[in-house]
């Protein structure tokens, strides 16, 4: 995918990171026709969700076709300050992928 798909939001809440993330991806399960062939969609899903912090994997999610459409994804670890750098990044079954890095704030 050419374009940005993630955008990141991670701040600070006392000792606690508190990171949110929006992920634009159609997420098609394959079970979806389309209303105007009635042909299947084909299948179109992330696979894999990895989080960084600081270069450190603080999480990765396995997602499959039950995920929704643009995906919003929170989560919270502990051990984060100001201005360290989150990434996010995604691999879906067609082989795309997209990471974005954030900062805490």
């Amino acid at each position: 995918m050419a374009e940005k798909t993630i955008r990141i939001r991670a701040e600070m809440s006392g000792e606690i990171t508190d990171v949110k993330a929006l992920i634009n991806h159609p997420m098609e399960t394959g079970l979806r026709k389309d209303s105007k062939t009635n042909e299947l969609v084909p299948a179109h899903f992330i696979q894999e969700v990895t989080c960084e912090h600081n270069g450190k994997n603080v999480l990765t999610a396995e997602w499959g076709v039950a995920v929704s459409k643009n995906p919003y994804l929170s989560f919270q670890f502990k051990g984060g300050k100001k201005g360290d750098k989150i990434k996010i990044s995604w691999v879906d079954n067609k082989g795309d992928k997209d990471s974005e890095e954030g900062q805490v704030q």
